[in-house]
């Protein structure tokens, strides 16, 4: 029997996209990046510290093999879930760097680390099922989860904390529905670092109420100070079977157009992975995939280069930022953005166009419109009152990015 649609139309009545994409929410900071180009094209010097990736070539090493691999007539369909050699090097990678050991069948290679996540949600949450999802946090979180059906459960971390969840928060928002917990650390947009500590607890909470964690590390190389990565999966082969751990090559080796991250979890919850992304994307790309291998193996001093680079500026941009009255920011441990408390800015009551400034989205158009930078209002990552500005641009630009924003601002 022919299936009946949910809902009847009416005769004449003009069809429309699903609930399902009804339901996305548009992302601000696609519409500021929208308009900071249409001020390029215009002539005007915008400086962005919207920027999600770094500002650095691919190392050239990396670049070689995938050139060598077009010569050799690498160019065709790989299995669905990613070529046995570049498995084996992030099995390799896992053990060496995270101290936690997998099989290659415990391994998906994607199309980007995004596509790791949606599978995995997908995978695992079911209509009706809980996520829970500390916020700050990086926009495609909320949107993959409702994609799903599922229902985010937002836990609210603040800058009293440095953003760290704690695992009395998630004990407190757990339910009969809670399936899945996401923990991205270093985090985007705050910069944070979990502490062993702290994850052994949220580990604990894995294990007494039967749920899973989704543990997004794709910024793990990029971490300052005294801060150390540690990856929730090395506990114990208990507590690694309720983890899906997800990093990729975009952020470390600046590959972010080369589209290729991975996961590691349970051959069952790998297996229901691949299925999805057979009928998706399948495989992601061959050359791509050939050049990721020697990104793991090869030489691995450009990632100190650019991590060091980063923390000069990092350093200079919080400074800066701290000397703007009504701003308040605290030193990230990792990643590359800066996440300034902008409430005091906020409360001032500035007006433009006739209109009295009082959100994230209205702050960062008035920036981009009055001092010609484009930064990401907090908004989009459910943290009204702040702004996300990435250090991921040259430190002259940096200079001369804030000090416009500082001359508008001080007034």
């Amino acid at each position: 029997m022919r299936p009946q649609p949910t809902k009847k139309r009416k005769k004449g009545e003009k069809m429309t996209i699903s609930d399902r994409a009804k339901n996305i929410k548009p992302s601000q900071t696609l519409a500021i990046n929208a308009q900071a180009l249409k001020m390029k094209k215009e002539g005007k010097k915008v400086i962005s510290f919207a920027a999600g990736e770094p500002d650095f070539d691919t190392p050239e090493n990396i670049r070689e093999k995938a050139i060598s691999a077009i010569r050799e007539g690498f160019t065709h369909y790989t299995a669905s879930s990613g070529i046995i050699e570049l498995k084996e090097a992030i099995v390799e990678k896992l053990k060496k760097d995270n101290e936690v050991e997998y099989k290659t069948s415990e391994i998906i290679v994607s199309n980007g680390a995004k596509q790791c996540l949606f599978n995995a949600i997908l995978a695992l949450a079911d209509p009706g099922d809980e996520v829970l999802l500390p916020t700050p946090c990086w926009v495609s979180y909320t949107e993959q989860i409702k994609l799903a059906q599922a229902t985010p459960v937002f836990i609210e971390t603040n800058p009293q904390d440095a953003f760290k969840l704690s695992a009395e928060q998630v004990e407190k928002k757990i339910s009969p529905r809670t399936k899945l917990l996401i923990l991205n650390s270093p985090n985007n947009p705050t910069g944070t670092v979990y502490e062993p500590e702290e994850l052994k607890k949220i580990a604990q909470l894995l294990l007494k109420y039967n749920i899973y964690c989704l543990c997004d590390e794709i910024y793990e190389k990029l971490i300052y100070d005294k801060a150390k990565h540690f990856t929730l999966a090395s506990l114990s082969n208990e507590v690694k079977s309720k983890i899906i751990l997800v990093n990729g090559v975009s952020k470390s080796y600046a590959m972010t157009g080369w589209r290729i991250g991975y996961a590691a979890a349970p051959e069952e919850i790998i297996s229901g992975m691949s299925k999805i992304q057979d009928h998706s994307t399948s495989n992601p790309n061959s050359i791509a995939q050939k050049a990721s291998v020697e990104a793991l193996q090869g030489r691995q001093d450009t990632i100190e280069i650019m991590r060091e680079t980063f923390d000069k500026r990092r350093k200079y941009m919080v400074e800066k930022l701290n000397e703007i009255e009504g701003v308040s920011c605290l030193l990230p441990s990792g990643a590359f953005y800066a996440f300034p408390d902008v409430r005091g800015i906020l409360d001032k009551g500035i007006e433009y166009k006739g209109k009295k400034i009082n959100n994230s989205f209205d702050l960062a158009n008035f920036i981009l419109q009055q001092a010609e930078v484009a930064l990401v209002p907090g908004s989009d990552f459910e943290a009204e009152g702040f702004l996300r500005l990435s250090y991921a641009t040259s430190l002259e630009d940096i200079q001369e990015g804030l000090d416009r924003i500082e001359n508008i601002l001080s007034y």
